[in-house]
């Protein structure tokens, strides 16, 4: 057992402005989860949990089960999000360096279905302070736009250890493998997020912006969300880039949901998901056949999943189950794992590793942390990966990490507003 203090926690509810912007509100000392304009952002940090290695998102369940049952909450009209509220990045990889976190801030400017709350959390019993929206109209400067160069794994690198994989897929040792290459630059010690955050929620409105842990980005994959019983998730395997002409655009569309490459893929990734849930759930629907979902610079092969929970597990009992799903680690998923581990010469971190956020009746909404970067010590690195198959050629695959990376370049390189 751990020892926490009791968390005192109050919500209120809120009046905005009709033109009031939640991703606008981004304090140096915050963090964010935002789409279509809703969602939360945070500031200060109250109390951190963390584990790492084999268990460490089950750890955190417990831990943060045990805080949330000692905690004095507030709340006229308590709905997801609301309350006591948890952000948490998570690591990959079992074998990861980097120390997965829960993180419970100070307080939460929430908005959902237009309606807005304030929550605020301390250790010890306060007045409930009103809501200053000046304290959550941010200014920043515009930084210097920055050159996000190869960084371990080179160009070259990277196309030979797709070659070295398919070799392994060829001969019938695994059926898919997710390797990823690393982009970095070097950042001033004033270097500011918050316009490159704020860039995301502009321009990938339909995605999961989200800032945690100094890591962020702007995912379009739903690991697993829980709300009231109830279990979705969004698989996204295959992938081409955008055409410019709109009749070229809709035949690059047919032709991946065509392409057997791209559908065996996705196939491998909505299977593993449904096997992982099943002993959650009474009952799980996939979508018969996975639809095109068009981002600004790529189309995805995407499938919804959808279920009824069988107990009273929480999203992070789920998020354990899942992680890490086909679509970023492979099948079958430990033979995988261990060729990630081969092959790719840095710790991925928390890239591809759940991020969101988690509330004390253990709803929450997790990500899968793509198209994004992380800030570690001087540096921004970003990462992006593909899923390779027998079908995979390098060049193909190296021009697929390209396409990913164009948020995090657009919004962090020259031209970007």
């Amino acid at each position: 057992m751990h020892h926490f203090p009791v968390l005192h926690v109050k919500t209120v509810s809120l009046a905005l402005p009709a033109d009031f912007r939640i991703a606008d509100s981004l304090t140096p000392d915050g963090m964010a989860f935002i789409r279509d304009g809703e969602g939360m952002v945070a500031r200060g940090e109250v109390l951190r949990l963390t584990a790492s290695g084999p268990g460490r998102i089950a750890a955190l369940a417990s831990q943060w089960k045990q805080l949330t049952a000692a905690a004095k909450v507030v709340d006229p009209t308590p709905s997801p999000g609301r309350g006591l509220v948890a952000f948490g990045s998570m690591a990959f990889d079992d074998q990861s360096d980097w120390s997965s976190a829960l993180i419970v801030p100070h307080q939460i400017l929430g908005i959902r279905d237009g309606r807005a709350w304030f929550t605020t959390i301390h250790t010890t019993d306060f007045d409930a302070p009103a809501f200053d929206p000046d304290q959550w109209i941010s200014q920043w400067l515009k930084p210097e736009p920055l050159h996000l160069a190869a960084g371990q794994l080179s160009e070259e690198g990277f196309e030979a250890l797709v070659a070295t994989a398919v070799e392994k897929l060829r001969d019938g040792q695994l059926e898919k493998v997710v390797l990823a290459r690393d982009i970095s630059a070097a950042v001033p010690a004033d270097f500011d997020v918050r316009p490159a955050i704020g860039r995301l929620t502009r321009r990938y409105p339909s995605c999961w912006t989200y800032w945690v842990n100094q890591r962020f980005g702007a995912s379009p994959e739903l690991l697993v969300r829980v709300e009231r019983g109830r279990v979705s998730a969004r698989v996204l395997a295959g992938t081409a880039g955008r055409g410019t002409d709109p009749d070229v655009d809709r035949a690059i569309a047919v032709a991946l949901s065509n392409s057997p490459k791209n559908t065996m893929e996705h196939k491998l990734a909505v299977d593993s998901l449904v096997n992982a849930l099943e002993p959650y759930c009474d009952q799980i629907e996939a979508d018969a056949v996975p639809f095109s979902l068009a981002l600004p610079n790529v189309w995805h092969l995407a499938s919804d999943v959808q279920g009824i929970i069988s107990d009273d597990s929480s999203v992070l009992d789920l998020a354990e189950a899942l992680h890490p799903t086909a679509a970023v680690a492979g099948t079958p998923r430990d033979v995988a794992l261990d060729l990630i581990r081969e092959l790719e010469p840095f710790d991925r971190g928390s890239y591809a590793g759940p991020v969101g956020w988690v509330g004390a009746d253990g709803d929450g909404e997790w990500v899968i942390a793509l198209r994004g970067a992380v800030l570690d010590q001087g540096c921004i690195v970003a990462h992006a990966g593909c899923g390779i198959v027998a079908g995979s050629t390098p060049a193909a695959e190296l021009a697929e990490t390209e396409l990913k990376f164009q948020p995090i370049r657009q919004v962090l390189g020259a031209g970007s507003n």
